[in-house]
């Protein structure tokens, strides 16, 4: 297949492109940063700059492409959430979905599916509920800013492009995310969790992630909002506790959660609380979870064992 990938050099987009590139697919990556991106000699992929912002050359890239993959988006978690920070996670995700939609409608031919990176957070906090695909949008500010943003991505179904969505939980991998930053404390032997330690913790392994990704390519019958999380969402205490137990650590050191809130502002109540989602969609047409369990996850990860998924 011919791929176009935006937003492809971050956590979850570098480990993406090396595995589709793996299968022996074309992958041509928008970037802001071609200069900064070195594609391996034997592989297939084209680096094209944009600016995420503009419409110019870069559009003739998805001429032609079978596939599109939009991950494009500002970190979360990265800064406090200031007015400008807001507005920065907004325009790097909403604006560029928009900018992607307008490039595809003015292309002669349009890609066979369309996949549009969301979040979990267009739940809002939640209760024990479990929630899937079909359940109602929350409040607060991911549930707006994902509202909009998968509103802007399934405008490309007017085009007769399939169009999948992925409310992403908590990607799981040792170089990046929430789980690198929470090996540090707990290796230090200061370890716990983040208080009240009862809100629920969505994840996935991103192998599991790209995996979904890879799946949605070619499952022609999977469409609309896809919840890409494991099966098993545990309780933070819980998460913790894996998470010594597989890195020989204690977990007795409790963040207090008014102590975030006082820190990141608003931000700290994507810590103290949480959504308890399934991916109903993905087990019902078929996806095999390769990690469907924190234990499995965090040992395929952390546990010192030679994971032979990880090679594939």
């Amino acid at each position: 297949m011919n791929i176009v990938v935006a937003g492809g050099t971050g956590f979850i987009g570098q480990a993406l492109c090396a595995a589709i590139l793996h299968g022996g697919h074309t992958v041509s990556l928008l970037t802001r940063h071609a200069g900064q991106v070195l594609p391996r000699p034997d592989t297939h992929m084209n680096l094209v700059e944009w600016n995420a912002r503009d419409t110019g050359p870069w559009e003739e890239i998805l001429e032609g492409a079978d596939a599109v993959i939009n991950l494009a988006g500002a970190p979360i978690a990265d800064a406090r959430w200031t007015d400008e920070r807001k507005r920065l996670l907004t325009e790097s995700r909403v604006l560029t979905t928009r900018l992607l939609v307008r490039a595809l409608s003015r292309r002669p031919s349009k890609p066979r599916v369309f996949i549009s990176a969301s979040g979990i957070g267009y739940y809002g906090a939640s209760d024990d509920r479990l929630l899937d695909e079909g359940a109602a949008r929350g409040t607060g500010f991911l549930a707006d800013l994902c509202l909009a943003w998968e509103a802007e991505a399934m405008s490309v179904a007017e085009f007769g492009t399939r169009v999948v969505i992925l409310r992403t939980g908590m990607v799981l991998e040792a170089d990046g995310g929430a789980l690198a930053k929470m090996l540090l404390p707990f290796r230090l032997f200061a370890g716990g969790p983040i208080m009240p330690g009862t809100q629920w913790v969505s994840w996935i392994h991103r192998r599991d992630h790209i995996g979904l990704i890879k799946w949605a390519l070619t499952t022609t019958t999977v469409s609309g909002p896809i919840n890409a999380v494991a099966p098993e969402p545990v309780r933070m205490k819980t998460f913790c506790d894996v998470l010594g137990r597989v890195i020989h650590r204690p977990s007795w050191l409790p963040v207090p959660g008014l102590a975030l809130n006082i820190l990141l502002g608003e931000l700290g109540t994507l810590m103290t609380t949480g959504q308890r989602v399934i991916p109903k969609k993905a087990m019902a047409e078929g996806y095999a979870f390769r990690y469907p369990t924190l234990e499995t996850a965090l040992q395929a990860i952390l546990g010192g064992t030679t994971d032979p998924a990880r090679a594939t």
